[in-house]
């Protein structure tokens, strides 16, 4: 059975265990602490922005390349980040990430010109982007441990960070400075931080050797005697299967195997980069859409991104149950669908509350299909994988908010955010075209 078709058998191990070891337990709880402070601390900061602004006297375009930084920092240090973790470790790279976006996310508030701002949000990137990949191979690692697919549940954790994050800045935003609060947001992670890095730290997690695409390969065997002419024993050699079919055996089969692997990863970025760019056009358009095309209240055009998140988050919280229950490729091939559907709803419904309707489900549609992208390709080539994937989907996300603006500009707003429903009909595409391309490792 395909691997994508049934994650009970995208590992090596079947069904879970009944039983849970205490210490993995515990490895998952402090795991998604990180991510719920991770979208923490990211909402604490963009709330603060129009403060900043102000701070620093930057003009909106100004403000606008300064932002770059967080994007610049992060997509620079992620695929860095990967071989780190290979180097270090998942985990002892996820405590250091936390601390550098911790501590960063208070530097903004010292800043009085664009140019300082841009820089300091260098460094604050940095500690996103790179907590973002050792988090999410120290997550590929757990699931793989505890045999169910429970990815979304991170993730899950990471919107209501962002939520708790949003919403605590939005009421303290009035009564406290940007330096005090942000100076807050650093305290609240350090300790955070010590709390679930400990845990973090003190039991790894049990390691696997990645999957590798199904290439047949015969085992080298060491000659008896040399035989140097004896083409069965050459490194590039080939062998003769039963059904007199020739495989490569050796290093010719391992630059195969590891040019499909690349590949794979890329299908699986790819995925990521299709639901991701959504994301951050919502984020950005969603409400002005409901303003603008549909005459909603300023209130209720806020809410759009608002029912949106809440929605995805619903969705992660309860996806290990859909995958359980469909498994990857179904799950994939549906959520893009049903995004693909709630977004044509969205973008192209006559009314307010239609429209919000469609956000809703376009939010339950993309829910799962980034983070089980990620979580395939880190189980394929590990941090490396994660880090190719991250950079996909988060460039995706990048892109999503100027590409719609130039659509809107040469046709319409509504028009543009039909786009986001072409890629997550795209993702929903890739992924079934992609249900037989990994096979379960042999046990």
């Amino acid at each position: 059975m395909p691997t994508l078709n049934k994650i009970r058998t995208a590992t090596p191990w079947g069904r879970s265990n009944a039983t849970v070891d205490p210490a993995i337990r515990r490895l998952r709880a402090a795991l998604t602490l990180f991510f719920a402070l991770d979208g923490f601390i990211f909402a604490g900061w963009v709330v603060r922005i129009p403060a900043i602004k102000q701070q620093t006297g930057a003009s909106t375009g100004a403000l606008g390349l300064a932002l770059l930084g967080v994007s610049a920092g992060a997509v620079a240090t992620m695929m860095v980040t990967g071989r780190l973790c290979q180097r270090f470790g998942h985990q002892p790279m996820t405590v250091v990430a936390a601390v550098v976006m911790s501590l960063s996310v208070a530097l903004p508030a010292h800043t009085h010109s664009a140019l300082a701002l841009g820089l300091v949000l260098l460094v604050f990137g940095a500690g996103y982007g790179g907590l973002n990949v050792a988090m999410n191979s120290a997550a590929v690692d757990l699931v793989a441990a505890l045999r169910r697919p429970v990815m979304p549940t991170f993730h899950a954790a990471f919107s209501l960070g962002g939520m708790l994050g949003a919403g605590l800045g939005g009421l303290v935003a009035g009564r406290l400075s940007a330096t005090t609060h942000l100076t807050a947001l650093t305290v609240c992670g350090l300790a955070l931080t010590a709390f679930a890095g400990r845990a973090l730290l003190t039991h790894p997690v049990p390691r696997r050797q990645h999957e590798r695409p199904a290439t047949p390969t015969a085992p080298r065997r060491r000659p008896s005697r040399p035989e140097a002419t004896d083409p069965a024993h050459h490194p590039s050699s080939t062998r003769a299967e039963p059904g007199g079919r020739f495989e490569p055996v050796g290093e010719a089969a391992g630059r195969g195997a590891a040019r499909r692997t690349r590949r794979l990863v890329a299908v699986f970025g790819l995925i990521a980069l299709c639901t991701a760019y959504g994301e951050g056009a919502l984020a950005d358009w969603g409400a002005l859409h409901l303003e603008q095309d549909l005459d909603a209240h300023p209130g209720v055009a806020a809410a759009g991104y608002s029912v949106f998140a809440a929605t995805m988050t619903i969705g992660r919280l309860s996806g290990t149950a859909l995958l359980e229950r469909l498994g990857q490729t179904r799950a994939l091939v549906a959520g893009g669908a049903t995004a693909a559907t709630g977004m044509l709803v969205g973008s192209l419904a006559p009314t307010v509350w239609l429209a919000l309707l469609g956000f809703a489900v376009t939010g339950l549609g993309l829910a799962n299909i980034f983070p089980i992208a990620i979580e395939r390709a880190g189980a394929l080539n590990g941090p490396s994988g994660v880090a190719t994937a991250s950079t996909f989907g988060y460039g995706g996300m990048l892109c999503g908010p100027p590409a719609i603006g130039f659509v809107a500009d040469w046709f319409s707003l509504p028009t543009a955010l039909t786009t986001v429903a072409l890629l997550a009909a795209i993702a929903a595409a890739v992924a079934y075209a992609s249900r037989n391309a990994l096979r379960p490792p042999a046990s």
